[in-house]
């Protein structure tokens, strides 16, 4: 007797949900902001007049200040605006800027850095920028005990 056996293979459900990781633009803000003060020669990075203004009723620096970021899917574009200290290579400091912001990036969260553009705002010594910041810091304690 003859015994007539078919195989059929039983087929996983396809998984019709797709896992996705995605970082708000503020996250990637942050982690440029901490990898270019990181770079000598970076005094610090500047927002113009609204980030000035925004800043007085802030406590602390807003890292994030200067930083614009498109987030893609899979990749970044980045405008940074910085104040860079008298004296120094600005082309080597955006060169090393450069590599140091796509490190980290890419490091962190596996995107791909595209474009990084940076915008000397300003170039001051070190003495006036750190004489600015106290002028700044003591305005924003007198306005503190108004």
């Amino acid at each position: 007797m003859a015994v007539n056996e078919t195989n059929t293979a039983v087929k996983p459900q396809e998984n019709t949900h797709q896992n996705t990781l995605t970082f708000e633009d503020q996250v990637i803000k942050k982690i440029a902001g901490i990898a270019a003060n990181e770079i000598k020669g970076i005094l610090s990075m500047s927002g113009g007049v609204m980030s000035g203004l925004t800043d007085r009723f802030r406590s602390t620096e807003d890292i994030t200040k200067g930083i614009n970021a498109e987030v893609g899917e899979k990749q970044v574009a980045l405008d940074l605006k910085v104040i860079v200290e008298y004296g120094k290579n600005v082309p080597a400091i955006f060169s090393e800027t450069v590599h140091n912001v796509k490190k980290s990036v890419h490091d962190m969260t596996g995107l791909e850095v595209v474009e990084v553009n940076m915008h000397v705002e300003d170039v001051m010594t070190r003495s006036e920028f750190e004489a600015k910041t106290d002028r700044d810091k003591e305005q924003e304690s007198k306005r503190d005990l108004e």
